[in-house]
């Protein structure tokens, strides 16, 4: 039996944590990579060391698609007329309200024991689908770049944020973020928000990035899979695996999870399900986050990067406690809604 609860502002982690030293951390991959060589050296190059393929993807964006507004130095998203994000808003330490969106956090306790599961549920609605955007670790776009949820949400001014599908892990799938194309190698099951308020499931394989933005696509994410559709739980899910190749876990059994759910246009559900803490959380298995979702009224749920990478962030504060410690690990992206 659910038990959903207020997140007491006073319990949650401070948000803010200092900035990775990533040039400190490359610079012992690379030596790293002097004294192993070899495919040990090609794994640390793929995996590790950051790529940089946009160093400013606030000046890309607004150079690209001008009309899917601008970026003020700060990198926090203002509106295509040049105005800053809304000021009359209202907060408490569980809700937003604003002209751009509503914005209600629940805590959620079910089981016991060991088979205790924690998780947190945002339930968001949107003036405008728009206003959900993406931004990336250190305003970069590449492969290895990572920072905190919680930095990332800082440095864009963002009053909501959940970790995105970490695109910066892989080389391939479908990238579009704030109706820019990033990305353009499909290979999977994506989800597409579309400025019109729909989200759907895709294939990424059938189409491309082009006739996607051309169809009105704001947002892409590629991780997968779909876990809920016309309502239902997918089947088979439990035995689905992402991207299983160097250094990446498996994505069955119970886990950390983080998800997305449509209850309608311009209405989501964002899920971040805690995990691997017996007594808090055990996690879920893909079959439970899919029921989660299913209960919340979604008719599309989509699993998005989960394990120690599962992060929502509220009004400065980190709401959920990843892998029971209290820290976060650095992903690629977000999805945020600014303040």
């Amino acid at each position: 039996m659910s038990t959903p609860t207020q997140p007491a502002p006073e319990s949650r982690p401070l948000r803010r944590r200092a900035h990775k030293v990533r040039r400190t951390v490359v610079a012992v991959a690379l030596a790293l990579v002097l004294v192993v060589g070899g495919g040990s050296a090609w794994a640390l190059d793929r995996f590790v060391v950051d790529h940089v393929q946009i160093a400013d993807v606030a000046a890309y964006e607004a150079a690209q698609n001008p009309a899917s507004g601008t970026t003020a130095s700060n990198g926090s998203a203002t509106s295509s007329s040049g105005s800053s994000p809304t000021s009359d808003a209202v907060v408490t330490a569980t809700s937003y309200t604003s002209d751009d969106a509503d914005i209600a956090i629940t805590k959620v306790t079910t089981g016991s024991g060991d088979d205790t599961v924690t998780y947190y549920v945002a339930d968001v609605t949107l003036s405008d689908a728009t206003v959900l955007r993406s931004a990336f670790a250190h305003n970069e776009f590449g492969t290895n770049i990572t920072e905190d949820t919680s930095d990332i949400a800082s440095d864009v001014g963002a009053v909501f944020a959940i970790n995105g599908d970490y695109y910066g892990f892989r080389d391939t799938g479908i990238v579009i973020r704030n109706g820019v194309v990033y990305r353009d190698e499909g290979a999977r099951e994506g989800l597409a928000f579309y400025r019109d308020g729909t989200v759907t499931v895709y294939d990424e394989t059938t189409t491309d990035a082009a006739t996607l933005v051309a169809d009105g696509v704001w947002n892409t994410l590629s991780f997968g899979p779909a876990i809920v559709e016309d309502g239902e739980i997918v089947d088979g899910i439990d035995q689905v695996e992402v991207d299983t190749n160097f250094g990446n876990h498996s994505i069955q059994g119970e886990q950390p999870r983080t998800a997305v759910g449509v209850i309608d246009d311009d209405h989501l559900v964002f899920v971040v399900v805690d995990g691997r803490s017996p007594g808090y959380s055990a996690g879920v298995t893909m079959t439970g986050l899919a029921q989660i979702m299913k209960d919340l009224g979604a008719t599309t749920a989509y699993n998005i990067d989960g394990g120690g990478s599962s992060t929502m962030v509220f009004d400065g504060s980190l709401v959920n406690d990843p892998l029971g410690s209290g820290r976060e690990r650095g992903t690629s992206d977000i999805l945020y809604i600014a303040g």
